[in-house]
C-alpha cells in the first residue's frame, strides 16, 4: 500500500531542488561569466544575467589558450588511460579468477593493497622510472661491466647507456597510470558470478581459456566495461599532477593544466570572462561522455548480463 503524502512529497521535491541548485550554482556561474564583457565580470558582486559574449569569449579563449591542441592531448591521454586499465583489469581478474597457481591469493591481495596507494604518494619513484625507464637496468649493466666486456671482445672503446626517456610523451602520460586496483576487483567479483558450468562447457568444447574470455566473459562483462569507461574517462580526463611534472613542452600540455594559461595573474587585466569560457570548453568532453553513456553507465553499476 502507497500513502499519499503531499506535504512530504512537496517537501522532499524542494529539497531537492535546493541540493541541485547548490551543487549546479557554480556551473551555472561560469557559463553566466562566460557571456559577459570584462566591464560586467569586474564589478563585485557579478550581475547573474547572461550576456551576449558567449561565442566572443569562446573563440578569445581557444586562441589565446591554444585549446585546440590541449583538448587533443587530454582526449589520447584520458582514451588511453581508459583502455590500458580495462585491458590490463581484465585480464589481470581474469587470471586471478581462472588460473589455479602459487599465491594467487598473495597476488590478488597485493593488487587490492595498491589502493592505499595513489599516484601522490608514489609519485617521485614513478617520475623517476619514466625521466629513464632502462635506469634500473643501467645500473645491473654497470655492475656487471658489461661494457669492459663489449670493448675487450671488440677491441673499441664502447660506451654503452641504456637511456628512454617517458617525459613530454603520450606514452609517458598513459603508461603509469594504466593500472588499476579497483577495476580489478572489481572485474574479479563479476567474474566470481559467472556460474562454473560455462567454463567447463568450454573446455568439453575444446574452447582455449583466450577464447573461452574472449566469447564468453568479454559478451558478459559489457556493461561493467561500459560503466568503467566513464568513470575511467572523467578521472583521466581530470589528471592535473602527473601531467603537471611530466610535461615541459607546451604542446604537450593537457587541457586542465593549460586552464592555468588562461587565468589572470595580479600583473593582467581581469579577464575572468574568457577564463570562464575555457573552463566551460574543458568540461565539455566529460559531460558529453557521460550522458552519451548514462543509460549504460547506470545499467553498469546496478544491473548483471544473463
Amino acid at each position: 500500500m502507497v500513502e499519499k503524502t503531499p506535504i512530504l512529497d512537496a517537501l522532499t521535491y524542494l529539497l531537492l531542488m535546493l541540493g541541485i541548485l547548490v551543487v549546479c550554482f557554480p556551473i551555472i556561474y561560469t557559463i553566466i561569466a562566460a557571456t559577459l564583457p570584462m566591464e560586467e565580470v569586474s564589478k563585485v558582486p557579478m550581475p547573474l544575467i547572461p550576456g551576449d559574449q558567449f561565442w566572443v569569449n569562446i573563440q578569445a579563449a581557444w586562441n589565446q589558450g591554444d585549446l585546440g591542441t590541449q583538448l587533443f592531448n587530454s582526449f589520447i591521454m584520458a582514451s588511453g588511460i581508459t583502455i590500458g586499465k580495462i585491458v590490463v583489469s581484465l585480464l589481470g581478474a581474469f587470471s586471478i579468477v581462472y588460473f589455479d597457481y602459487r599465491f594467487r591469493t598473495v597476488a590478488f591481495v597485493t593488487v587490492f593493497c595498491t589502493l592505499m596507494l595513489p599516484v601522490e604518494v608514489r609519485i617521485l619513484p614513478t617520475y623517476e622510472m619514466a625521466a629513464n625507464l632502462f635506469g634500473p637496468l643501467q645500473h645491473v649493466w654497470d655492475w656487471l661491466h658489461l661494457n669492459a666486456l663489449l670493448s675487450w671482445f671488440t677491441d673499441h672503446d664502447i660506451e654503452v647507456t641504456l637511456d628512454w626517456s617517458l617525459l613530454d610523451s603520450y606514452t609517458g602520460l598513459i603508461l603509469p597510470l594504466v593500472a588499476s586496483a579497483t577495476c580489478t576487483f572489481l572485474f574479479r567479483q563479476f567474474f566470481l558470478t559467472v556460474p562454473e558450468e560455462l567454463c567447463e562447457a568450454a573446455k568439453m568444447d575444446g574452447a582455449s581459456p583466450m577464447v573461452f574470455f574472449r566469447k564468453i566473459l568479454l559478451p558478459l562483462s559489457k556493461t561493467n566495461i561500459a560503466a568503467l569507461v566513464v568513470i575511467e574517462f572523467v578521472y583521466g580526463w581530470n589528471q592535473y599532477l602527473w601531467p603537471l611534472l611530466i610535461t615541459t613542452n607546451p604542446k604537450m600540455t593537457t587541457a586542465v593544466i593549460g586552464l592555468k594559461n588562461l587565468i589572470p595573474s595580479p600583473e593582467d587585466p581581469p579577464d575572468w570572462h574568457i577564463a570562464m569560457a575555457g573552463a566551460l570548453l574543458v568540461m565539455l568532453p566529460p559531460i558529453l561522455v557521460v550522458l552519451f553513456m548514462q543509460r549504460w553507465f547506470v545499467k553498469g553499476l546496478v544491473e548483471r548480463e544473463k
